[in-house]
């Protein structure tokens, strides 16, 4: 998964690449959210991308939420993060390419560290003023966009796991908003709650505005 880093060390002579990923551009409720991360080279003037972590870093959707948390923690201490949200209005009111977009820039501005080229997952494209590369299903092709992943999902996770407090009939705890059977009951049974998206169906063919 070092790949891509490394080719762009080597060729591009670059020192700081992030990787960009999202979590929730298909749940029914809740926000979509955006991590940015570049993890920090071993040393200063390195050119040589082979970061060592003792925890397991891939694609989020292949780790248990337990190996996701312990991942979480080590790349916060060993990368630069950024974190970019998309709440429900702004999802609602536009798209989710509109607000991909903007909680991926929001992700990048948010990094201490600016980055001279990003590796983005293949559902994120940002603007041309950006140096970047878009890779198909790049969590599982790239170690700075698995980081990224793991970090969106944890976050997204922890705020669904917050919202469960204020809305518990919903059970946001156990499907984290995806239409799952569960949640696809309860919906019909309570109607949306303040955090579902109207315009995604079924709320919006069940609940019209």
């Amino acid at each position: 998964m070092f790949h891509w880093e490394q080719k762009l060390l080597k060729n591009r002579q670059v020192r700081f690449i992030a990787g960009v990923d999202e979590a929730g551009r298909g749940p029914l409720a809740g926000p979509l959210v955006v991590a940015a991360v570049i993890v920090k080279p071993e040393k200063e003037n390195s050119r040589l991308f082979s970061p060592k972590f003792e925890n397991r870093i891939a694609d989020s959707k292949v780790l248990t939420a337990q190996e996701r948390e312990r991942s979480f923690i080590e790349i916060m201490v060993k990368a630069w993060v950024g974190v970019g949200i998309a709440g429900m209005d702004l999802i609602d009111n536009s798209d989710l390419t509109v607000a991909t977009r903007f909680a991926a820039e929001t992700a990048i501005d948010n990094l201490n560290k600016k980055p001279q080229h990003i590796l983005t997952d293949g559902g994120i494209v940002l603007p041309a003023h950006y140096s970047y590369t878009c890779l198909v299903k790049g969590e599982s092709r790239s170690f700075s966009i698995a980081c990224a992943s793991i970090i969106a999902k944890v976050v997204r996770d922890r705020i669904m796991n917050a919202y469960d407090r204020f809305f518990p009939v919903y059970e946001f705890r156990k499907h984290k908003g995806y239409g799952t059977q569960q949640h696809m009951g309860l919906l019909k049974k309570y109607g949306p709650s303040p955090i579902h998206r109207k315009n995604f169906w079924p709320v919006s063919t069940w609940f019209p505005r």
